[in-house]
C-alpha cells in the first residue's frame, strides 16, 4: 500500500472514531470522552495534514526549489504537534472547570465500548503506519503514527476511568484522568517536536549517523589523502552530505570520479534517499599541515 493511501486510511479512520466520540461524550456529559474526541480530532485534522505533506514532498526538484520539498514534511509535523499543545491546554481548561462543577455520567457503558473500539482501530493502523514510516524515514508519517499511538493509551485510559467512575461514584476521576490525558500527550508531542523542528533550521545529523558515514569514507583512505569540510543535513525523509575530497595529483578525472561513484553508493545503501556531493581537491588543497 503506498504512502497516500495508508494516509487516506488514516483519514477514514480517524473520522469513524471522531464522530463516535463527539457523539457518546456528549451523551455521557463526560469530560474525559469529550477530552479524547477532541484528541482524535486533532489525529483527524494531522492525517490531512500528512496526506498533503507527502504529496508536496515527494514532488521531484523544481526551478522554484532545486533542493526539492522534503522539508514540506518537517512543516507539517511540527504543526501537527502545535495543536497537540493548543488541544491539551484546552482539555486543562475544561477539566478543571468540571473537577469543581461534578456532575453524573450517563450511559458510562457505551463509553466504554466506543473507546475500547476506538483503541483497537487505532492500534492497528498506527502499526501499520509506523512500518511504513521507518521504511520511508519519513517525519510526517511518523508523527501521524505518534498521533494514532497515543490515541490508543489515552483511549484505554478513559475507559477505565468510565468503569471507575461507575464502580465508585467518584465523580472527581473523570476530570483527573482528562488531565493526566491531557499532560501525556503534551508529553509526546514535546518529543516530536525535538523532531520535527530541528531539519527546519538545517540541524546536522545525528552523531552516530555522522560517524557510519564517516566510517564509510574512510573506508577507502588508501584511495585518497584526506577529507574535510563534511557537512550534513535533513530535510523530510532526504538526507543531505557534502564533504571535500582531496586526491593525488597523480590520479586521473577517471580514477577519482570512479572513487566519488563508489563511496555515494555505499551511502546511498546506508542512506536510500540521500543526496550526496563531493567536491574533489587536488593534493595542495590538503588541510593535515595547516
Amino acid at each position: 500500500m503506498s504512502n497516500s493511501n495508508l494516509t487516506i486510511l488514516s483519514v477514514i479512520s480517524n473520522f469513524v472514531i471522531v464522530i463516535l466520540k463527539f457523539i457518546v461524550g456528549f451523551l455521557t456529559g463526560s469530560v474525559a470522552v469529550i477530552s479524547e474526541a477532541v484528541h482524535s480530532s486533532m489525529d483527524l485534522f494531522a492525517s490531512v495534514i500528512t496526506f498533503f505533506s507527502i504529496r508536496i514532498s515527494n514532488r521531484p526538484a523544481d526551478d522554484d526549489h532545486p533542493y526539492g520539498h522534503g522539508k514540506a514534511e518537517n512543516i507539517a509535523g511540527t504543526i501537527e504537534t502545535l495543536l497537540i499543545f493548543v488541544a491539551g491546554i484546552w482539555i486543562i481548561y475544561e477539566s478543571m472547570n468540571k473537577f469543581f462543577n461534578p456532575h453524573e455520567i450517563r450511559f458510562p457503558a457505551l463509553g466504554i465500548a466506543v473507546m475500547l473500539f476506538g483503541a483497537a482501530v487505532n492500534i492497528v493502523v498506527s502499526r501499520v503506519i509506523k512500518k511504513a514510516a521507518d521504511k520511508e524515514n519519513s517525519v510526517a508519517m511518523k508523527s501521524n503514527a505518534l498521533h494514532l499511538y497515543t490515541d490508543v493509551f489515552t483511549s484505554l485510559g478513559i475507559a477505565f476511568s468510565l468503569l471507575l467512575v461507575h464502580l465508585t461514584g467518584w465523580l472527581w476521576l473523570d476530570p483527573v484522568i482528562a488531565i493526566l490525558t491531557a499532560f501525556y500527550i503534551m508529553y509526546e508531542a514535546w518529543k516530536l517536536l525535538k523532531e520535527s523542528f530541528p531539519p527546519l533550521m538545517d540541524k546536522r545529523l545525528s552523531p552516530s549517523e555522522e560517524a557510519e558515514i564517516k566510517r564509510i569514507i574512510m573506508s577507502h583512505q588508501a584511495d585518497f589523502i584526506e577529507f574535510h569540510d563534511f557537512r550534513s543535513r535533513r530535510a523530510g525523509a532526504q538526507e543531505y552530505i557534502d564533504f571535500h575530497l582531496v586526491v593525488a595529483n597523480n590520479q586521473t578525472i577517471e580514477q577519482a570520479h570512479s572513487l566519488c561513484d563508489v563511496i555515494e553508493k555505499e551511502i546511498y545503501d546506508f542512506y536510500a534517499k540521500a543526496q550526496v556531493l563531493i567536491h574533489l581537491e587536488p593534493e595542495q588543497e590538503r588541510i593535515l599541515t595547516k
